[in-house]
């Protein structure tokens, strides 16, 4: 009997697994957590995980894909799913430094994820130094976004040492559908998505004020988004192929510091993530010898637009705006002020409405076409790097009574892009994480080594500028 509930892939999440077709471009992300000691015991641990897992049952789903390339895949139970696949168990030579530890997540996130099987790996990491262990967890960004990913992993925390009560997993995998059926489910795919365009035309007639409105406003929103194609970002070290190797570093700060320059200075934290990374970028380009008093670079910065109601839920719920990143400015509170206005230009504009137009659109897109378009809206011509901030709980959290004592994100490097930025916040810290081609940037230590001068650069200044501070 085949399944009777398949749910499909939105454009944005298919969109992810067009990207690394045929390249090196993983797109799984991720994170570390490191915890205080002892270890957890291994039937604990698997017992705990595979307890939690019904919480979230995308991670036993595996992808389906329609015959005939008839719609975009679909998620379905996998029967012979193996929790010993998806959680391994390794260690570092004791005492092991937090370097061995980013050396061993930039092996594991060098590999692609087996698309037979459901998209998710948990890496456990014993032997760090003062009886510290970690985790390493790696998603496919098909199946979660930034995000998302912090709401599902909460689904193995607990806000006490005491864990909370699950009940018991009752799971049994629905049987495999046929190619029959998700050929039959491709196509009502098909009918549906054509059903929803014709009722969004009877809903412009019947409403021809309203719908006139929406129309002008989605039409400039596309517009202000079309223009960064017509205007390519500049040529820099940072945008060519990547190979398959990765590169990982961190950059671990305190949130208060990023506070006190915001009280000084003004503006957001995010507007101040983004000086800093902006300020130490400028330094390590110049030293690989770009002219960066005339480089105007640019980020891509996701939009969360998940809705409170859909926290917890598998899938993507994000848009993704284009920004000026001003590695050209070298005084750092000039930067900073620069970068408040731009994010303020990109706030009340329609550049999130023309996205979010362009994301419902390819939702009607056949296959072929809507793999052009992730391509595209993924490509070097539009951005130049990947700058993502999520924020994240500011309070301990525990894993069976042990206290997470850092969080570190994961990101994904694109087609053309050997690095990209992740930004979490957690229990007082702020992490910048960085993820490069292991060729193209074999010094990423020294790109982190810049983005933390420059914070402290900035701080300097902000202080300076207040009679009385330290």
């Amino acid at each position: 009997m085949a399944q009777e509930h398949l749910d499909r892939l939105s454009s944005v999440d298919a969109g992810f697994l067009h990207m690394e077709d045929g390249t090196d471009a993983h797109m799984h992300i991720g994170g570390i957590g490191i915890f205080e000691g002892p270890p957890l015991a291994e039937d604990d641990l698997f017992d705990h995980i595979g307890r939690r897992l019904q919480l979230v049952p995308r991670f036993r789903q595996k992808l389906a894909f329609p015959p005939l390339n008839t719609g975009r895949p679909l998620w379905v139970d996998d029967p012979c799913f193996n929790l010993h696949y998806h959680v391994r168990r390794t260690a570092l030579p004791s005492p092991g430094s937090d370097e061995q530890l980013y050396r061993l997540v930039s092996r594991v996130f060098s590999q692609r994820l087996d698309r037979t099987k459901p998209l998710w790996e948990l890496w456990i990491v014993e032997g760090l130094a003062e009886g510290r262990w970690a985790f390493a967890t790696k998603t496919h960004h098909a199946l979660v976004d930034g995000v998302g990913g912090i709401d599902i992993l909460t689904a193995l925390l607990d806000l006490t040492r005491e864990a909370r009560e699950v009940p018991p997993d009752t799971w049994v995998p629905r049987p495999e559908p046929s190619n029959l059926d998700l050929l039959r489910r491709g196509m009502e795919g098909i009918i549906r998505s054509a059903a929803d365009l014709a009722g969004d035309t009877l809903r412009g007639l019947l409403q021809p004020q309203d719908a006139a409105g929406e129309v002008a406003n989605r039409a400039l929103g596309v517009a202000e988004l079309l223009r960064a194609y017509a205007f390519p970002a500049p040529q820099t070290p940072l945008n060519h192929k990547p190979g398959p190797h990765r590169n990982y570093a961190v950059v671990p700060e305190q949130l208060s510091e990023f506070k006190e320059i915001r009280r000084t200075l003004g503006g957001t934290l995010n507007d101040i993530v983004l000086t800093v990374v902006a300020g130490g970028l400028r330094r390590f380009l110049a030293d690989h010898g770009a002219y960066v008093d005339e480089l105007a670079v640019r980020c891509l910065v996701p939009m969360s637009i998940r809705t409170k109601d859909g926290r917890a839920a598998a899938g993507n719920q994000i848009v993704v705006l284009v920004s000026r990143l001003f590695v050209d400015i070298e005084d750092p509170m000039e930067r900073l002020a620069r970068t408040h206005v731009e994010m303020d230009r990109l706030k009340a504009g329609r550049q999130a409405v023309g996205a979010r137009t362009m994301t419902q659109m390819e939702n009607f897109a056949p296959p072929n076409v809507l793999a052009q378009a992730a391509r595209l809206g993924f490509s070097s011509r539009l951005y130049n790097l990947l700058i993502t901030n999520v924020p994240g709980p500011q309070f301990p959290v525990y894993m069976m009574g042990r206290e997470l004592l850092a969080a570190y994100p994961v990101a994904f490097l694109a087609p053309e892009h050997t690095l990209a930025v992740a930004i979490l916040s957690y229990n007082g810290q702020i992490t910048i994480s960085l993820i490069g081609d292991a060729d193209a940037l074999p010094d990423i230590d020294k790109l982190a080594g810049h983005i933390d001068d420059s914070l402290h650069e900035l701080l300097a200044a902000a202080r300076a500028s207040t009679p009385g501070s330290p």
